[in-house]
């Protein structure tokens, strides 16, 4: 353990001086702080857009309530995302103009796409559902909000054909130092994308089921007057994160089968599997040691890997050490490693959460939605409170193995991330950018958190009718 601190405080000492690294510690903060806000995002949407539609067929009032109480929490939180998201389209120009140079002909058409077909579709409709209350038929009100939800996701959507060109690019071709789009149906259809998507979708609406049963859970140990309310909503959410939790699952295996093919230097790193083995083992907790190659300590569960990614127990998973130099003869000489540690951890972080959330959900589906059962204690009550962090901490550390597994490419194969940097950028220019983004987005996301809170715990009051007495 000894070594691998020293290790680390090394490299961070190392990086001190660098303009690449506050570049990337810059995009890395901005990048984590502004992904709080879209999951909850599409996730929430998409679950109002379910409970109007219920109210608007139905006519029930407490569907009503339901829809502007979740309604107005998610308005919250899409204008925070919103300002989170639009700095960060700017960085690629101010610290990363040679990455943009060479990659705007692919990546202009999804981006344009998303800001003038999605945004302004979030935008113009959520307008309309904001005050058309009681001025529209009811079914053509909920159309409103699915039609946001729909932005929201197709928002999503774009942003992550972008993302999944730096992971597998296709439909490409170089030329004049720089690589064009000739097959735009590509972008969306590749694997990568599809898995992606899907996966991120999913944690979207896990994310969102566990923000609604923990925001219950407090009205439950409150004992809150307006109690259908919540146990509607509590139920609604644990079938939707049930869906969600089964997704994420079942993408993120397909994921890992189809990294190991594509991006197995991620995959090792996820794993810490310095030498190719036959079959390989899982990890349950190790040290790597980065500088010498191994790991100081492993403890493993024998054929896992192999079984993950072949669903067999025999098959050969390629390790850090043979890819390393299969790279270093294809590409030239250079570490093509990342950092191990930081991949692992972050990989075991996001499964575990998965792992848990899945446990929880199997019993809130028994008690509360089979057995129609609401009585928790406090201990209970509370636990799930804090359960809607989890999510959070499992989509950011997914996002961290993501991009830092797939360095040092900023485009997998195609363009190393020391060469996207913007060479004029002084690091006075930069640290000053990061300290106030750092500021900006803290002030932004501390905003958001307490008019959340503020208005979760305030329940329904504000909209129950005078002579309201449906309980």
């Amino acid at each position: 353990m000894g070594t691998f601190i020293e290790q680390f405080f090394f490299q961070i000492f190392d990086q001190l001086l660098n303009p690449e690294f506050y570049a990337r510690l810059q995009f890395a903060v901005t990048i984590i702080l502004h992904f709080i806000f879209p999951p909850l995002t599409i996730g929430l949407s998409l679950l109002v857009a379910i409970m109007e539609t219920c109210y608007a067929f139905t006519g029930k009032e407490h569907y009503k309530r339901m829809t502007k109480f979740w309604g107005r929490l998610f308005l919250v939180n899409f204008a925070a995302g919103v300002v989170t998201g639009i700095v960060m389209e700017f960085e690629f120009g101010m610290n990363w103009s040679h990455f943009s140079a060479y990659v705007g002909d692919i990546f202009g058409v999804p981006l344009a796409i998303e800001v003038l077909l999605a945004f302004f579709l979030e935008s113009t409709f959520i307008g309309l559902w904001i005050f058309g209350w009681d001025k529209f038929n009811r079914k053509v009100h909920a159309l409103f909000i699915w039609i946001v939800a729909i932005g929201s996701l197709l928002s999503a959507f774009w942003i992550l054909t972008a993302n999944s060109f730096m992971q597998e690019p296709v439909g490409y071709v170089a030329r004049n130092g720089r690589i064009e789009l000739v097959d735009f149906v590509a972008l969306f259809t590749s694997p990568q994308f599809i898995l992606e998507f899907f996966h991120t979708w999913c944690a979207a609406i896990l994310t969102a089921a566990f923000f609604v049963i923990g925001i219950c859970a407090f009205h439950f140990w409150r004992k809150t007057t307006d109690l259908k309310v919540f146990k509607a909503s509590f139920k609604a959410a644990v079938i939707y994160g049930f869906i969600g939790i089964v997704g994420v699952i079942y993408f993120g295996d397909a994921m890992a089968v189809h990294i190991s093919k594509e991006q197995p230097m991620k995959l090792a790193a996820m794993e810490a599997l310095w030498e190719t083995a036959d079959p390989a083992p899982e990890g349950i907790i190790a040290i790597p040691n980065q500088k010498e190659r191994k790991n100081s300590y492993s403890l493993s569960i024998p054929y896992g890997l192999t079984f993950l990614v072949y669903k067999k127990f025999t098959g050969k998973v390629r390790g850090i050490n043979d890819l390393q130099a299969e790279y270093e003869k294809k590409y030239g000489p250079g570490d093509y490693i990342p950092e191990v540690f930081i991949c692992y951890y972050a990989f075991r972080t996001m499964a575990g959460i998965g792992m848990i959330l899945l446990i929880i959900l199997i019993y809130l589906m028994i008690k509360s939605v089979f057995r129609n059962k609401f009585n928790f204690n406090k201990w209970t009550c509370w636990g799930l409170i804090i359960c809607i962090l989890l999510p959070y901490i499992a989509n950011t550390t997914g996002w961290i193995v993501t991009e830092v597994g797939r360095q040092p490419w900023i485009v997998q194969w195609l363009m190393k991330t020391k060469d996207g940097v913007t060479p004029s950028n002084s690091l006075t220019d930069i640290i000053i950018s990061l300290v106030l983004m750092t500021i900006f987005y803290g002030i932004i996301t501390l905003v958001d958190i307490y008019l959340l809170w503020k208005f979760g715990v305030a329940g329904t009051r504000d909209f129950l009718e005078e002579n309201q007495t449906e309980y």
